[in-house]
């Protein structure tokens, strides 16, 4: 296991109950697939015959995903390629982004597409699983009692809307409250699961891979469209190798081995031998597990465990916002600690909202929870397909695997993935084509947003003074100096900001220090504190500061200051002075990118709070100085 820097160190019953807050936050989403998987193969416009050939195939097929994409590929392979203990799409970039640049490589473009858009396939998955998990549990009411069909669209709403209100609570709070209950939920699809299965203990053949193998080689065709039903029991892996930096290898894996992996497969099974028993119930055969006087109680459980299940995605996205931001690709938004003990949980309070309006919206465009599969299904798998390629490159650029091995564990990941992918796929056309086009809009996003300020530091960097120049000047005619410390913010590690030379031409003074602030921003996840502060000490009172950070670390003037006086350059933060600069952004034909893309560019830089928020700077101590860029 990765050692987490700024964390606690875990006990065994610290990890205990961290293993428990896992199964409410990372374990939801794939906790809830009973809710609708089998129903989706022998229930519907496209279902199948509910012979026992059939049936014990498709479950052999449920059951060897779980085996074989959850545990052995996510849990056992995927999970382990941590940027030093951070998980995720945008982990995984920027693990070879930054190996490839310590080596004096360029950064791979397969890897960046491939990262961004995989980013953006999460956001998309982020309103997805709340829709669908939460629609699904409170269709048990139609089950129930039909005359409350009616209330399954508005009571879905409400909940939703419930839902993401709490977020500003944290995950660590979620979870302390949802572990329990998931714990609960999961213990009950194993009991419901084996009081089926007693009755009917010939269903266990389906642990045999020859009944999925068979079924699926009998009609191809066939197969491949039940394989979009198949899909729904293995999504959630993604979320967990997202959440990797909430809870950790340990507390993910014992969380799934000893209580959702068991609760799963017997449920399966379970769900499996009644229809065996009774092929009617197919309608859906997870609410008929239950007696009649536990239906409603169950009801509540799982409507309960949807809540839950929508931890997992949630809580990933606003991971993956942090390292998007920290990396480029998104603009500075507010985000908020939830854990003193934990600095993986976080909100993000414009992701949250976001991903509220948008997963309403799903809800109504797709009025069902059937139709938000297919949907769910496209996003999902190809996520995964694109995890397993970016995993590729990082296990030969990284790990330095053999041609052989690579192509070997490689090759049997894409044997599972791309199938599911083509089954999917063939969904795009009945509404599946929805998440793709929210990731497209995303990822135009971002890479505006990446490429926007590139051009912008280069734009600055063609204007910048060269340092040696001004000191030389100041030396020859020096000007007025007047008593204290002036903090110039500036992206550029090399030049005079415009912010400086435009206050030294307009005030005709300098402070008797100037220190030149530099934030940069690594491709590994943090940068200990010791190697926090790089200071250069130049001629005339100035001083060149350059601030590491990692992609989840929260840049902070005051711990930046705090180094420096450790460093031997100590300032008083309560009587310096800083300058920081805003751009007015204007569109030109000038080589870059497109005008409409810079126009957009230049509205996302409008609406990104300050940088006086992001770094904590005291805003009364604050002077800003404008210029305007051509992009």
């Amino acid at each position: 296991m990765s050692t987490y820097p700024h964390t606690t160190p875990r006990s065994g019953r610290y990890l205990a109950l961290l293993a428990l807050g896992a199964l409410g936050v990372v374990y939801g989403d794939i906790g809830t697939s009973p809710l609708y998987a089998l129903r989706e193969a022998f229930h519907g416009p496209h279902a199948i015959p509910t012979t026992p050939e059939n049936i014990l195939g498709v479950l052999s097929l449920m059951f060897w995903s779980l085996v074989l994409i959850v545990t052995v590929k996510y849990h056992l392979v995927i999970i382990r390629a941590d940027n030093k203990g951070e998980g995720g799409i945008l982990a995984l970039m920027a693990l070879v982004t930054g190996h490839r640049t310590e080596r004096g490589l360029s950064p791979r473009r397969l890897m960046i597409v491939l990262g961004i858009f995989g980013t953006a396939l999460m956001y998309a998955d982020g309103a997805l699983t709340p829709a669908i998990s939460v629609m699904s549990a409170v269709e048990g009411l139609g089950i129930a009692a039909p005359a409350l069909g009616k209330w399954v669209f508005p009571l879905t709403l409400v909940i939703l809307v419930g839902l993401f209100t709490v977020q500003r609570h944290g995950t660590g709070r979620i979870g302390a409250v949802f572990g329990p209950v998931m714990f609960i939920w999961f213990v009950t699809l194993g009991v419901l699961g084996v009081s089926q299965i007693v009755r009917n203990p010939a269903v266990l053949a389906a642990m045999l891979p020859t009944h999925g193998l068979s079924f699926f080689f009998a009609d191809p065709v066939r197969g491949l469209l039940v394989l979009g039903a198949v899909f729904l029991v293995v999504t959630g892996g993604e979320a967990l190798y997202a959440d990797l930096g909430h809870f950790g290898h340990t507390a993910i894996q014992i969380a799934w081995f000893t209580t959702a992996l068991p609760g799963l497969v017997l449920n399966y099974f379970g769900q499996g031998a009644l229809l065996l028993r009774d092929p009617s119930a197919a309608e859906n055969p997870f609410y008929h597990l239950a007696p009649q006087w536990f239906v409603y109680p169950l009801i509540a459980l799982a409507t309960a465990a949807a809540i839950i299940a929508s931890q997992a995605v949630i809580s990933g996205a606003f991971s993956l916002t942090r390292q998007a931001v920290q990396l480029g690709y998104c603009p500075r938004l507010r985000i908020e600690h939830t854990s003193s003990r934990e600095m993986g949980q976080i909100y993000v309070p414009a992701i949250n909202w976001s991903l509220m309006l948008l997963t309403i919206a799903l809800v109504f465009y797709y009025r069902t929870s059937s139709n938000i599969a297919g949907a769910y299904g496209v996003a999902l798998s190809t996520l995964m397909v694109m995890t397993t390629i970016m995993f590729a490159v990082m296990a030969r650029e990284v790990w330095q695997w053999g041609l052989l091995k690579t192509t070997l564990i490689i090759g049997v990941f894409l044997l599972m993935d791309i199938p599911f992918l083509v089954a999917n796929g063939l969904k795009i056309i009945h509404g599946g084509w929805i998440p793709l086009a929210i990731a497209a809009v995303l990822y135009v996003l971002q890479m505006t947003w990446k490429r926007g300020r590139e051009i912008l530091v280069m734009r600055l960097g063609e204007q910048a003074v060269p340092l040696q120049i001004l000191l030389g000047d100041i030396a020859a005619e020096p000007p007025t100096r007047i008593p204290g410390t002036a903090i110039f913010m500036t992206a550029q590690p090399e030049g005079v900001p415009y912010t400086l030379l435009y206050n030294l031409r307009h005030n005709q003074v300098l402070h008797e220090r100037i220190v030149l602030l530099t934030v940069v921003m690594k491709e590994v996840p943090r940068v200990p504190p010791r190697d926090r502060v790089t200071i250069e000490a130049l001629s005339s009172g100035f001083f060149r500061v350059k601030a590491w950070y990692g992609f989840v670390d929260e840049p902070d003037v005051h711990e930046i200051i705090e180094r420096c006086g450790e460093q031997g350059l100590p300032i008083a933060i309560e009587a310096a002075t800083f300058f920081v600069g805003r751009e007015t952004l204007i569109a030109s034909e000038r080589p870059g990118m497109a005008i409409w893309r810079e126009k957009l560019f230049s509205l996302m830089s409008r609406n990104t709070p300050r940088i006086t928020t992001t770094y904590n700077i005291p805003v009364e101590q604050v002077i800003e100085i404008g210029a305007q860029i051509e992009l």
